[in-house]
């Protein structure tokens, strides 16, 4: 699998690709990962990227021409293919977006940065879908853009050791994970619970499955309603 990151920060993205689980299965070949600087597409004699909004207005937008340079350097892409930008308008992204991600071969992400981009960039690009980490703003797109990137790498056959933990995470089944825990047994008068030393696979499974629907229906209950 293949993402093109398109972002104006490169070494922030390396950064984190380089290091950890998403790392070491970019070593191993499960996935492959690329920092593309669209600042390096700008026709600009100073390759400028942003302009002020017309009708007015603090801040800069980002111009069409660099974008869709970049873009078009990467083609064709490798099918099944997802392009996405990060917006706050866009789509939530969740586990079971991390899950269709899992089946494409390339996905493309675009990190906006400033007031955001040209509109016009979603007709040049037509299959571009818009992704949004949440109801917040970030001064740019590269944290969504790697989020989006680790949950999906840790999908993938052989990116983690054990695709077990990963089956038993949060939201993997539509739930919360149970509560972990290890060693000592007791910790300044905090024990933990017999049953995980009991040495009972069985109990232990229906513990676990009892502790992560209490803990959706107090934390999450909306995860049980869908």
């Amino acid at each position: 699998m293949k993402f093109s990151i398109l972002t104006l920060f490169p070494d922030v993205i390396e950064a984190y690709v380089s290091a950890s689980i998403v790392g070491r299965a970019r070593q191993k070949g499960v996935v492959e990962i690329e920092a593309i600087n669209f600042r390096d597409f700008s026709a600009d004699a100073h390759r400028k990227v942003d302009d002020s909004p017309f009708g007015g207005g603090s801040g800069m937008v980002l111009t069409c021409q660099p974008l869709e340079s970049a873009y078009q350097s990467l083609l064709p892409l490798q099918q099944p293919a997802r392009v996405l930008m990060t917006t706050p308008t866009g789509r939530r992204f969740d586990h079971r977006f991390a899950l269709e991600l899992s089946e494409a071969r390339q996905v493309v992400l675009f990190c906006g940065h400033y007031e955001g981009f040209d509109e016009r960039i979603k007709s040049l690009i037509p299959e571009m879908e818009e992704v949004s980490m949440g109801d917040y703003v970030l001064t740019g797109g590269e944290l969504p853009a790697l989020s989006i990137v680790d949950a999906v790498t840790r999908l993938l056959p052989g990116a983690v050791q054990k695709f077990t933990s990963v089956q038993a995470d949060s939201f993997y089944d539509g739930l919360l994970d149970y509560p972990h825990y290890t060693r000592p047994a007791e910790y300044k008068g905090l024990q933990v619970p017999e049953v995980l030393l009991s040495g009972n696979h069985a109990a232990i499974e229906q513990w676990r499955k009892a502790q992560a629907l209490e803990r959706t229906q107090r934390l999450r209950p909306d995860l049980l309603q869908r």
